[in-house]
């Protein structure tokens, strides 16, 4: 064990919670009618609690167990089997690398929270999200990270596949599994309400930029030169990122909006994160500054183009800008186009194929959309019973 690996993981690992909770919460909360910012506090309050128990049962033996195929990583650590505090993995305590991969699995799906807030039953956001982390996220995870310290490489991994922080396992597998959500569940009664708060979407967009941090550099798993370039570059791409989205923004609508800029910090940040190992701050200058306006297209494509209702434009800026980023690394020549494309398609279709059986099957068991008087009223008092605000004081 190298006591600063492990020191710096402890301090990714609270940094990467911190992104969810508090940081996701306030950031999709106040993208949301004053009605309904509860219940979004609510299921990524919840999400994180379930898929941390989920992980121990299960995810994390499916997703780094010692499996032979390069597929499953089988159920033999389930429950943390055979791990206890003198168990390694690679410098780091065994029991360490699981929390910080347990807040990976708690963030990724409370993503896919963004595309269908204001109209989702509860149950299926449960429901959906224990089933989805387990028999998609964590497969994904072992098909690229699943060699790492710990076992056998999984199968996208071995030939060749490169993504440093989640581009793929958690962008591109959250945005399209959001997409798909959007379209299935339909759009809202009313989706030109604007947000309630844009002080909760700067201050939550804040807290994601630092807990990215943690998320990206952290993904080093050592305290080296490797994980303070990552740190840079993440930080250079937000920044360039959240520039040109406002200056596109101020192109196109002749003024740059609070909510717009910080939606380019998110933007930056996830096209960087696949790259981040790889690339240096020359490269991120360009990811970020491509990531601001190619996000903003995406969101005007998938709004009013297509005319999907992904509410806070999870595919627009997650997917689209997960994706970019594993692009870029071919692009900059650190990784085969072959691999990088392929490993792309393979869980593209493998996403779009488990999302939609899960919610299908789901669906039955617990209603997917509340009704419309429900929606009309807002969650939070229908569906928990309580206000955001105290409108009477």
């Amino acid at each position: 064990m190298n006591g600063a690996d492990t020191a710096w993981i402890i301090v990714a690992t609270a940094l990467v919670l911190f992104m969810t909770l508090p940081g996701l919460a306030l950031f999709y909360g106040g993208l949301v009618r004053a009605r309904n910012v509860l219940s979004v506090f609510m299921h990524c309050f919840s999400i994180a609690c379930l898929m941390s128990i989920l992980w121990l049962v299960a995810g994390y033996s499916i997703a780094f167990g010692p499996g032979e195929s390069g597929v499953w990583g089988g159920l033999g650590k389930a429950f943390l089997n055979g791990v206890d505090a003198d168990s390694l993995a690679g410098t780091l305590p065994e029991i360490l690398f699981f929390a910080f991969q347990m807040t990976f699995a708690i963030i990724t799906p409370a993503l896919i929270v963004g595309a269908y807030v204001e109209r989702v039953g509860f149950g299926f956001v449960l429901t959906f999200s224990a089933l989805w982390m387990l028999l998609c996220y964590a497969p994904v995870v072992h098909w690229i990270w699943g060699g790492g310290m710990l076992a056998d490489g999984g199968i996208l991994g071995e030939i060749g596949v490169r993504d440093f922080a989640g581009g793929i396992v958690v962008h591109e597998t959250a945005g399209l599994a959001a997409l798909i959500i959007a379209v299935i569940l339909g759009p809202r009664r009313n989706r030109t309400t604007p947000p309630h708060n844009p002080g909760y979407v700067m201050v939550g967009a804040a807290m994601l930029w630092v807990g990215w941090f943690g998320f990206n550099g952290g993904s080093q798993l050592a305290a080296d030169g490797g994980a303070a370039m990552a740190m840079t570059v993440t930080h250079l791409s937000a920044a360039t990122a959240s520039l040109t989205w406002a200056l596109w923004e101020r192109i196109r609508f002749g003024k740059a909006s609070m909510v717009g800029l910080v939606t380019g910090t998110i933007a930056g940040l996830a096209s960087i994160t696949p790259a981040s190992g790889f690339v240096g701050p020359v490269q991120a200058l360009i990811i970020g500054a491509v990531a601001g306006v190619l996000c903003q297209e995406a969101v005007n494509v998938i709004r009013n183009k297509l005319n999907i209702d992904d509410t806070l434009d999870v595919f627009a800026v997650h997917g689209v800008g997960g994706i970019f980023g594993t692009i870029m690394i071919a692009a900059f020549g650190l990784g085969t186009w072959t691999a990088q494309l392929g490993g792309l398609m393979i869980v593209g279709v493998f996403t779009a194929v488990v999302t939609i059986v899960l919610v299908k099957v789901v669906a039955l068991l617990t209603p997917l959309r509340v009704d419309a008087e429900t929606e009309t009223n807002g969650l939070d008092l229908s569906v928990h019973g309580e206000r955001a605000y105290d409108m009477s004081s």
